[in-house]
């Protein structure tokens, strides 16, 4: 109960900042249309807009602030514009239509399911090598990490381009993208895991002459799942960044990231936010999925109750 109240709590406090944001970023718009439509808008006094700026305009002309969160194309959006936005593009619409948030959600899964899946094989089997050789924990780990510092937005045209060059078009460039950014928390968890057992256990193995093999399943496999699956939670939500970052080179016409280029071209903020906010829950959901197979597996495993 007391994470409940503290969630709802938090929650609460940050629709209130956001409500309060909506004035200062908004205000401007509302007044351009107040004075077009007649009028009287008062211009804030030059203590006021070296001091609070925007404020001070909003603070003079507080009949406008109402309209601050009602505009058709705000700066930025009130809480609840951005949910009725969600309501009308999921609720509200056939799952086939394509201004429906479903249809294009499941587009940018479908990328995201497959890169996490190719992510998640290659990790695993980069740790498993890391682990048991040496020459690829010195050759392979250092070209992971560095793998990771260059920006996804500019490698992402880049592979789209090199792929399409040769054929290869649709739901693959995108899954390449969303492997490419989730293999690596997967292979550095994965590390940590199988070399999380200590010197005593793996010298307990050795005394009953186990191959390395065995002590692969019988105790680093084992042992390395509570830390794999914490990476894959890392993996699938960088998955579906990956995903949604592979669509926007394209100029795609479907998918999350189709919706947020749409939004874009036209000034569409309400729809920006909202296609942001599908993606957060389809990410948490994601995530909560993997949860509750956490639970199962280690419940499983007998490491927890």
């Amino acid at each position: 109960m007391k994470q409940l109240v503290a969630v709802l709590t938090v929650l609460l406090a940050i629709i209130v900042i956001w409500y309060a944001a909506c004035i200062p970023m908004n205000i401007k718009g509302v007044l351009t249309e107040q004075e077009r439509a007649g009028a009287e808008v008062v211009p804030p006094s030059a203590k006021d807009r070296r001091d609070m700026g925007e404020i001070g305009l909003a603070l003079r002309n507080s009949f406008a602030v109402p309209a601050t969160w009602a505009q058709d194309r705000p700066r930025l959006p009130a809480p609840h514009q951005v949910g009725i936005e969600l309501w009308e593009t999921t609720v509200q619409k056939k799952i086939t239509s394509k201004r429906s948030l479903v249809y294009h959600g499941w587009v940018t899964l479908s990328a995201t399911i497959l890169g996490f899946a190719i992510g998640t094989g290659l990790g695993i089997l980069l740790a498993v090598g890391i682990v048991h050789s040496r020459v690829m924990d010195l050759s392979v780990m250092p070209w992971a990490i560095v793998s990771q510092t260059i920006p996804i937005i500019a490698l992402a045209p880049m592979i789209i381009v090199v792929l399409y060059s040769i054929g290869i078009q649709g739901i693959i460039p995108k899954a390449v993208i969303s492997a490419y950014l989730s293999f690596f928390p997967v292979v550095v968890g994965m590390v940590k895991g199988l070399r999380s057992p200590d010197a005593m256990q793996l010298d307990l193995l050795r005394t009953y002459n186990a191959s390395n093999g065995q002590a692969f399943w019988k105790l680093r496999l084992p042992a390395s799942m509570p830390y794999l699956f914490a990476s894959l939670k890392i993996g699938i939500a960088a998955s579906l960044v990956g995903a949604i970052v592979g669509e926007l080179p394209t100029g795609a016409v479907a998918g999350l990231g189709a919706r947020l280029l749409a939004g874009s071209y036209y000034g569409q903020t309400v729809q920006i936010w909202s296609a942001l906010f599908a993606a957060a829950i389809l990410a948490a959901c994601l995530v909560g999925l993997l949860g509750l197979i956490e639970r199962a597996v280690l419940k499983r495993m007998g490491m927890t109750q």
